[in-house]
């Protein structure tokens, strides 16, 4: 047994550091903090690891990341099947991530429906917005555009980016918890899809209790 594992066993502190976290080995995947400034060290270990795995998606070039888009698309459709009847919530692209908004005209022409989250407060769930290629837009949070007219859609399918993601289908995201919240709000469980490149793919983002898990992370390898 590891000092850590020894710690956690038996309700000590865990202090590790962020820069020292990914050193962990698979046991610590469910790791809960037990007190403050272990929840801190979390804290500041995901923040690095955002910053340190956007900075590298945006290094892609361009027509990588829309080739990568491609194929992760085309997983999508496999696994949904027919459209026809279907609300699928996509994202506006921000910071590199897989852009699915040509793609989202096909989900259109097949009968269904397109929406894009919207931010309406802190630390509350998303909302979902009626969106069509060329609707009017507006600046939401973060100035990424949003549909202009409020026609609210529940999806059936939800496509979420990851800022990084783990062997468990965790998905380490922006840090606002929204679609987390989301997930745990809607009427009814939607199919919901994580994507994003396979060098976002870590060991573990240590889950938390408020952690939802994708049904499923499509990149353009796995």
């Amino acid at each position: 047994m590891t000092e850590n594992e020894e710690k956690a066993a038996t309700g000590q502190q865990y202090a590790s550091p962020p820069c020292f976290m990914h050193e962990l080995d698979g046991e610590q995947a469910a790791f809960t903090p037990s007190d403050a400034t272990a929840a801190a060290d979390l804290r500041r270990w995901r923040k690095s690891e955002r910053e340190r795995l956007i900075a590298a998606r945006l290094e892609l070039p361009a027509d990588t990341r829309a080739s990568h888009a491609k194929i992760i698309c085309e997983k999508i459709d496999k696994l949904v099947g027919d459209y026809a009847g279907k609300s699928v919530s996509i994202y506006w692209p921000f910071r590199g991530e897989p852009d699915l908004r040509e793609w989202a005209q096909l989900v259109i022409d097949g009968g269904g429906r397109v929406a894009l989250p919207v931010v309406i407060a802190k630390a509350t769930p998303l909302i979902f917005r009626a969106w069509t290629p060329g609707d009017k837009l507006e600046k939401g949070v973060w100035n990424i555009p949003i549909p202009v007219e409020d026609v609210r859609i529940v999806p059936d399918v939800v496509i979420s980016p990851v800022v990084g993601f783990d062997a468990h289908s965790y998905r380490l995201g922006y840090g606002g918890g929204f679609y987390d919240r989301t997930l745990a709000s809607l009427p009814r469980k939607p199919v919901v899809i994580g994507i994003g490149y396979a060098q976002q793919r870590i060991t573990t983002i240590y889950p938390q209790p408020y952690d939802i898990p994708m049904d499923v992370i499509f990149t353009e390898a796995e």
